[in-house]
């Protein structure tokens, strides 16, 4: 596999160097060269799929012999033991994602992800240090898939006070090789300070520095995977079909556009974002402005500055006109979000987290605007988390305890451990280097 940087100003590298990479030396990010179609086989053998072999011959597609056959299968079943459900809720279908170790979707990426970094790094000799920006889910996702895992060392800036408790408790309370940094200020600050560190000639000189954040190649290509099993699991695949992604750094969607590469037949994916609206904006009017992020109950989207928008820019040859053909993108407040989940609670008895509910609304706008029929649809809603990360907003809009799930009862009694910073990148650099 041949991948390219969306900057073009970097020679284009193997896998291996790409995912322990994570950015191109330009600063732009790492692009598979050649996407192609899955073959006719695969469609159709697909009934016949566990979620393992499926994901299995989609990475075989992508990665060809960068990784061997068997090596791969070991990574692939070791990384997913959890099934992703599709839910009838309303109109529309939701697709599961939270059912692994964190409860949330990010597990599907960032399992593969640590599997394929010890593979890589098998008979390595030198440390490699990970680097990783959270929002919220990312972190957890991050700890969990990398705890222990030799050779590598994982390091995440959070912001501080703009993520839930559990969400919390889930990166801070690890220990061993996990380090948690709480930055005082928003998730861009967390996203430009790892993005900086790996732009520094000294610290690449002095450390291999790595990332696991969707800037990496390592997260978007098993992020595929989901989409093709939930077109899988539908009755009736002849009729159109939808996605609508709740989004904040855009590599969830980008994911999906991979899938609709390889033939996947979408006719479109819906942006859903909160309040941080840059990219409905640019939908819009044409105009990308980044902006400082703000918050809103559904905090793993608030973000002002989407890495993975270079990507989608990449991938449309810069045209919105290409783009809006197989992308369309909405943007709903907290109040629109905490009727919604109100809505399907009272409704159909089924919780959304924040950011699920974000994706619905989005699916509903584009429903009503186009004037389609949800009956003649396959209309599917990616659920990025499990309601109870988000007990403190969902629980006075149902007026309902969510249970916790037994697995998160230990983190919730463990002590936090934390290094609180500032959103300087001196003061980040200089600590880095006292770790080396």
């Amino acid at each position: 596999m041949q991948l390219y940087s969306t900057k073009r100003q970097s020679p284009n590298v193997g896998l291996k160097e790409a995912v322990l990479k994570g950015l191109p030396p330009d600063n732009g990010l790492y692009m598979p060269c050649i996407i192609q179609e899955l073959p006719q086989q695969f469609w159709d053998n697909l009934a016949t799929y566990s979620f393992a072999e499926m994901a299995y011959e989609i990475a075989q597609h992508l990665i060809g012999d960068d990784v061997p056959a068997e090596d791969l299968k070991k990574i692939i079943n070791n990384a997913y033991y959890f099934d992703a459900p599709l839910i009838e809720v309303g109109d529309f279908s939701v697709l599961e994602l939270y059912n692994g170790p964190t409860l949330a979707f990010k597990d599907f990426g960032a399992r593969f992800m640590g599997q394929l970094i010890g593979y890589f790094l098998r008979n390595n000799d030198k440390e490699v240090n990970i680097l990783v920006a959270t929002s919220g889910d990312t972190g957890s996702a991050v700890a969990q898939g990398f705890l222990n895992v030799p050779g590598i060392k994982v390091t995440i800036l959070y912001p501080k006070g703009k993520v839930s408790h559990i969400q919390e408790q889930q990166f801070t309370t690890l220990g061993a090789n996990i380090t948690a940094i709480e930055i005082d200020g928003t998730f861009d600050d967390c996203q430009y300070l790892v993005k900086q560190a790996f732009l520094d000639a000294e610290l690449n000189q002095r450390l291999k520095l790595s990332s696991a954040n969707s800037i990496n190649i390592a997260r978007l290509i098993p992020q595929s995977f989901y989409f093709i099993y939930a077109y899988k699991q539908l009755e009736d695949k002849s009729l159109p079909l939808y996605f609508s992604v709740p989004s904040g750094n855009f590599g969830n969607l980008t994911a999906g556009l991979f899938a609709k590469r390889m033939g996947l037949p979408i006719e479109k994916i819906i942006a859903a974002n909160n309040a941080n609206d840059v990219f409905t904006l640019y939908c819009e009017t044409g105009n990308y402005a980044p902006k400082a992020s703000v918050r809103t109950i559904s905090n793993a989207m608030d973000v002002g500055n989407p890495s993975n928008f270079a990507r989608l820019m990449d991938m449309y040859e810069d045209s919105l006109e290409r783009l809006s053909e197989n992308v369309s993108a909405y943007a709903f407040n907290d109040d629109q979000t905490a009727n919604c989940i109100k809505d399907c609670f009272e409704s159909y008895n089924y919780v959304l987290c924040p950011h699920t509910a974000v994706g619905y609304l989005g699916m509903q706008e584009f429903i009503e605007e186009q004037d389609l029929n949800p009956l003649y649809v396959n209309a599917i809603v990616l659920s990025t988390a499990h309601p109870v990360k988000f007990g403190e907003v969902v629980e006075p809009l149902i007026q309902a305890f969510i249970k916790i799930p037994d697995r998160l009862q230990s983190i919730l009694k463990g002590k936090k451990k934390s290094v609180l910073m500032s959103a300087d990148f001196d003061v980040f650099k200089t600590w880095l280097l006292s770790k080396e």
